[in-house]
């Protein structure tokens, strides 16, 4: 796989843990300038947030967006820093504002903003409108697609993130969604599990939120994507500066394109991807995608300092 392309790919809400960070921010000192440089922009403390908890605390999606895309980004700076560049970039549903910047759509500073903005929007509408997610492992999309229409009623239900052939997410309103949860295992899915998020994301319950979110993106100026970067909503690569505003602000009410985003950089030639951020579902994900592609985590300070 010499001639392999390689990818980076950036986690979405979910992947937080207390103590992420602290390796890096104890070894780096541009670490601790970013996290110095975050805690100016937000108000708050974010570094101890991410160090220490509470656990409660660092859950709210108003922290949690900011901690997970300051994590991402410094890790690959500090891989770039290594001579591990990507040519091609995507993120999961929040990962793909790390993906932005990295790729030097927006600077650090700004879509730190965006995503602290888009945090604190996301949180008021689950709070306002109470919803939830859950995952589907087992059922073919099409059976997901079929039991979400029988269980929606008047209410809000769609599949939010199209993760692997085998994991769907679906997402809406408290009561359509726990009869789609009770349909699914009916229809025997293996798997049935309540995710702990604070609303229905990637569902018309977030459409509150695009025309604020969209007033801070079209007041700032993206630049073109210096390698492209796979959309969520259309699983497509983009390196135009409106064509990735536009599809970042219908993001938050449409499903995530995630099978669609690793077929198609397999496709152009990434046979090496790179999980940069906390946790390892994505590189989970891709090896179900596809068994060629090689999908390694890179987390922490060591994985960095090997190199």
């Amino acid at each position: 796989m010499a001639d392999a392309k390689c990818a980076f790919v950036f986690p979405g809400q979910g992947s937080q843990t207390v103590g992420m960070g602290e390796d890096l921010y104890n070894a780096v000192a541009r670490v601790r300038q970013l996290y110095d440089l975050a805690g100016g922009i937000l108000g708050y403390d974010l570094a101890s947030l991410c160090f220490t908890g509470p656990e409660s605390e660092l859950r709210q999606t108003r922290v949690t967006q900011p901690a997970l895309y300051l994590h991402s980004y410094a890790l690959a700076e500090l891989l770039q820093g290594r001579g591990i560049r990507p040519d091609m970039a995507a993120g999961h549903s929040l990962g793909e504002f790390s993906a932005l910047a990295v790729a030097q759509v927006f600077t650090f500073e700004q879509g730190l903003r965006f995503v602290a903005l888009r945090g604190e929007l996301m949180q008021a509408a689950g709070e306002k409108q109470r919803g939830g997610m859950a995952a589907v492992i087992g059922l073919a999309p099409e059976a997901v697609a079929e039991l979400c229409a029988r269980a929606r009623g008047s209410g809000v239900l769609d599949i939010a993130n199209y993760n692997s052939p085998a994991q769907l997410v679906i997402t809406g309103g408290i009561e359509p969604l726990e009869r789609a949860m009770s349909l699914a295992r009916e229809r025997g899915a293996k798997r049935v599990v309540p995710l702990k998020v604070s609303g229905a994301f990637h569902s018309q319950l977030m459409a509150p939120v695009v025309e604020k979110l969209a007033e801070a993106l079209h007041a700032c100026e993206f630049s073109p994507a210096q390698v492209p970067v796979y959309s969520n909503v259309t699983g497509d690569a983009a390196t135009e500066a409106d064509v990735i505003k536009d599809r970042l602000i219908r993001q938050l009410v449409s499903p995530v394109q995630w099978i669609r985003s690793v077929e198609n950089m397999i496709s152009d030639g990434a046979m090496r991807f790179y999980e940069v951020g906390a946790g390892s579902v994505l590189s989970n994900l891709i090896r179900r995608i596809s068994r060629d592609a090689e999908a390694e985590p890179i987390n922490g300070w060591d994985q960095i300092d090997e190199r």
